[in-house]
């Protein structure tokens, strides 16, 4: 991509420069095409990638240089939230991802230095983990009254002239500041009906996050300033004082900055000031007992229940151990997320669930089988006759002592079903 002559070292170049970097290029190309993701309004999809810039680059290239480049606008589709709702993200076209990839790259290495020790979001070698074991580090402090402050739609009102403001404020160059300022504005097209964006960034261009981060960088020194504790995953942040008082003034002054300085508005719904086990923070909320702990909240745990009952419903017609495959991925992959959790007796409870969620699906699959299952499996006469004539749905059943000695925890652990806790 490019033939542009590589320096000693490229902190040497002008901003727009590293961006058009060939090593920058082909690491955003990569990042791209690891990403996947749908195609945006033109149709190209990641795997044409490779064949399109072979064909384009330099056309692309010049433009970029001399200023012509235009960013096409991102297609809009509505993903479905757990609460009924729907949150917009913005799909930028493969070439338009690249070339925003290549620039989070520059502003990422540019800006690391200058966040804050307390923002964990979208950046190299912090996570959401790190974010949970802060906040819970503050309540063990004795700072146990929570301002949980929500941004209303952050994404999606992000001031463009505020923003450009401040990467103007430490940047003059002019290039990558219009560039940048091209891909705020490059529309957005909804239903096949293109819309001006006068502002927000989209969420779901590679761009967004680290923008994102720049803007908020802003809140983050001023808590500082203020020497308040917090800590902050995105635009999901929280502040953490003594007493319900100090809480109240945090969150009125607090409101008054981000309307006044950063054109952001509070959500005054989901804003308060709160007790830890009332807050749900990147999934997780805390208990008070025997000391401060991080749990799941129960907002997760109910998402969890809807996956595993969308995987298990009776109508599938799948063999257990189908869909004892399928639970795998989803317990996983929710285990490797939930592990910091250190209230055991949930996921034990979560655990129980499960099992007798599949111990339901199996009697339903046997039917009319069911005595003669009971029996195969060691269960006696009486017991298994029973059970298998009673007037009890699936559901209640499920929690039989037969259904339990015929199908026990081993018998499931060795269908692959992973624990939540071991």
């Amino acid at each position: 991509m490019g033939n542009r002559s590589e320096s000693n070292s490229t902190l040497s170049l002008s901003l727009f420069d590293r961006v058009l970097d060939r090593d920058n290029l082909i690491r955003a190309l990569k990042q791209v095409q690891r990403n996947k993701g749908a195609a945006g309004v033109d149709g190209i999809k990641v795997n044409q990638l490779d064949a399109f810039l072979k064909t384009h680059w330099l056309t692309i290239k010049a433009k970029l240089l001399t200023g012509q480049y235009a960013p096409k606008p991102v297609l809009r589709v509505d993903i479905p939230k757990g609460d009924g709702t729907y949150r917009p993200l913005g799909i930028p076209t493969v070439l338009d991802r690249v070339i925003q990839q290549a620039i989070a790259q520059v502003l990422q290495e540019e800006w690391e230095p200058k966040f804050h020790r307390h923002s964990y979001g979208f950046r190299p070698n912090r996570n959401a983990h790190h974010a949970v074991h802060q906040a819970r580090d503050y309540l063990r402090q004795g700072f146990d009254v929570v301002v949980d402050c929500d941004l209303k739609s952050f994404f999606d009102t992000v001031n463009h002239d505020k923003l450009m403001w401040l990467l103007k404020r430490h940047y003059s160059d002019k290039q990558l500041l219009q560039l940048i300022n091209r891909y705020l504005k490059a529309g957005v097209v909804i239903d096949g009906s293109q819309h001006a964006t006068t502002e927000g960034v989209p969420q779901g261009g590679p761009l967004s996050p680290v923008l994102a981060n720049i803007l908020l960088t802003e809140l983050d020194n001023e808590l500082d300033r203020r020497n308040l504790r917090f800590v902050r995953y995105a635009d999901d942040f929280m502040i953490f004082v003594k007493s319900d008082v100090a809480g109240q003034r945090v969150l009125e002054n607090l409101t008054c900055f981000l309307s006044d300085s950063l054109r952001l508005k509070v959500n005054t719904h989901k804003s308060g000031v709160k007790r830890p086990w009332e807050v749900n923070f990147l999934g997780f909320t805390f208990t008070r007992k025997r000391g401060f702990k991080i749990k799941v909240s129960e907002k997760s745990e109910r998402k969890l229940k809807a996956k595993v009952k969308e995987v298990s419903r009776r109508t599938r017609g799948q063999k257990v151990a189908q869909v004892i495959l399928e639970l795998r991925i989803t317990l996983l992959g929710w285990k490797a997320y939930f592990g910091i959790n250190e209230v055991t007796s949930r996921l034990r409870d979560l655990d129980k669930w499960i099992r007798r969620r599949l111990r339901s699906y199996i009697w339903k699959q046997w039917g009319r089988s069911g005595y003669r299952n009971l029996r195969r499996l060691g269960i006696d006469r009486w017991l298994a006759w029973n059970t298998a004539k009673s007037a009890h749905g699936p559901w209640r059943l499920s929690a039989s002592p037969a259904l339990y000695r015929a199908l026990p925890n081993r018998y499931f652990k060795n269908l692959g079903l992973p624990s939540l806790i071991d």
